[in-house]
């Protein structure tokens, strides 16, 4: 019978880059910054309870129920904004196992369940493009599946899996903060033909730089996810190995 992998066995090659000092992996600072950051400027606007506050435009039936779905999306996002971050943390893996644990059932169930389930709700009734909502909901579901494989790899202790199904859903979640990106990078551009294609119509530019930043913003990112699992890293052994059997076959 072959022995369960546990959280520091995941991978051969995880488990010794695993072991560096936190400070030698410079990028865990600044992607936790910005998930800070990113917080910090989404939530107040929804805490206020002020609909007038809200960054997305409203029902106008039902102004204060979108907008108290809106803040409770928004409020358990952040939660899974900041711990699916600590989820990709590897020092944290190797050195704190119980707060990567604890850190994951928040992500599960203070982050993604709460925040997807109003997320389905709030991207059917969105004041938006349909092209726009589809890609939200679908996005939604996308997050909500590779969450839960990932959750049910955990608890039958096959953590190779698990770390598969877990990056993929960080790149979904990320995926909010990406899509600000995008619209930039689309609205620069665009520009130059808001005067010709668009006749002028600047708010038709931006519906359109708005449903293809959703769409962009996700598809992209598990793009990049699935090329970093599929990667073969090149083994610092490969050149010696490659000499030997150069020099035993010659023999």
């Amino acid at each position: 019978m072959t022995r369960p992998e546990t959280l520091d066995r995941i991978e051969p090659a995880a488990a010794r880059t695993a072991g560096r000092p936190w400070y030698r992996r410079p990028w865990i600072v600044p992607l936790l910054a910005v998930a800070v950051l990113f917080v910090l400027f989404r939530l107040p606007a929804y805490l206020s309870f002020d609909t007038g506050n809200a960054l997305l435009p409203l029902q106008e039936g039902y102004p204060e129920l979108h907008f108290l779905l809106l803040t409770g999306h928004i409020l358990f996002g952040s939660v899974a904004l900041i711990t699916c971050s600590l989820q990709v943390w590897p020092w944290l893996v190797k050195h704190h196992p119980r707060i990567h644990r604890a850190s994951g059932r928040l992500y599960v169930f203070a982050g993604v369940l709460p925040s997807g389930l109003l997320a389905g709700v709030v991207g059917v009734i969105a004041v938006q493009d349909p092209a726009g909502r589809i890609g939200n909901v679908l996005l939604t579901v996308l997050w909500l599946a590779t969450t839960f494989f990932g959750f049910r790899a955990a608890l039958r202790r096959d953590f190779k899996l698990h770390r598969r199904w877990m990056i993929r859903s960080f790149a979904l979640c990320w995926s909010i903060v990406v899509n600000r990106v995008w619209i930039v990078v689309l609205m620069l551009i665009l520009m130059p033909f808001e005067e010709g294609y668009y006749g002028g119509d600047f708010d038709a530019m931006i519906e359109d730089v708005a449903v293809a930043s959703i769409w962009l913003s996700w598809i992209v990112n598990l793009m990049i996810a699935q090329w970093w699992l599929d990667r073969r890293p090149k083994r610092r052994n490969a050149q010696p190995r490659k000499r030997i059997e150069e020099n035993t076959t010659a023999a």
